[in-house]
């Protein structure tokens, strides 16, 4: 049976005066992708935000392996193998494909500070790419490098914000069977933040369905049709 990575309890969120998230609950297993779904500015992001330290949460329980976590920053949790794929990329357009991989070393320990051939079994092109500037890559293949930074900190637990936007349908496929292959192997627990409702569907295990940052539908894929699925989002 899997294991229960991530255990987010009424969770609540604030940029300021305005209150974001409002008692969300979200499990993420090893071994399964759990989608979190909903239209534009229901705080999808900002719940990744949260489960990634770069924003703080005002409110509820947050275990990661069953540990309590409070008030961790980003670098703490990525230490405990939390990684982060932001919306946009984030990249560094000015650094080579390799100096942006080995940013990832920050939160590793120095024997660790190598680039595992999996990533260029993963993604083939950036080994091709290794010496050009992220800058001068295509928006998928950025994308491709973004995932494969988050690696490099061999993650316990993924998060990955809306990774099919704005590229290319191959690349998008591609995306599709890297995440597949991540969840087969069993020893992550990944986060998907997708709008893409087939892609989504095709990968979720688990799904959580936001609005106006209260959670209106959880289940198991075995609980959730499709079609229930696309009517929640579309509500």
């Amino acid at each position: 049976m899997a294991d229960n990575l991530l255990d987010i309890r009424d969770l609540t969120l604030h940029y300021g005066s305005s209150q974001i998230l409002n008692g969300i609950s979200v499990t993420a297993q090893t071994g399964e992708v759990t989608c979190v779904m909903g239209t534009n500015g229901v705080g999808k992001t900002s719940l990744l935000k949260a489960i990634s330290g770069t924003h703080p949460i005002s409110g509820g329980d947050y275990l990661l392996d069953a540990q309590p976590i409070t008030r961790a920053q980003a670098h703490t949790l990525a230490q405990k193998g939390v990684a982060y794929v932001p919306q946009g990329r984030e990249i560094f357009p000015f650094l080579t494909v390799r100096e942006n991989l080995e940013t990832g070393y920050a939160c590793l320990p120095r024997d660790q500070h190598y680039l595992p051939d999996e990533i260029f079994e993963l993604f083939p092109i950036l080994k091709e790419f290794l010496s050009r500037r992220g800058g001068d890559l295509s928006g998928g293949q950025q994308q491709q490098l973004a995932i494969a930074r988050a690696l490099i900190t061999r993650p316990k637990l993924l998060l990955l914000d809306e990774p099919t936007e704005g590229i290319q349908p191959n690349i998008i496929k591609h995306i599709g069977e890297v995440i597949k292959r991540l969840r087969d192997r069993g020893d992550m627990a990944i986060v998907l933040v997708e709008q893409f409702l087939d892609f989504a569907y095709g990968l979720g295990d688990q799904f959580v369905v936001l609005e106006r940052g209260s959670c209106i539908l959880r289940g198991a894929k075995s609980e959730v049709s499709f079609d229930r699925l696309q009517q929640a989002v579309s509500l």
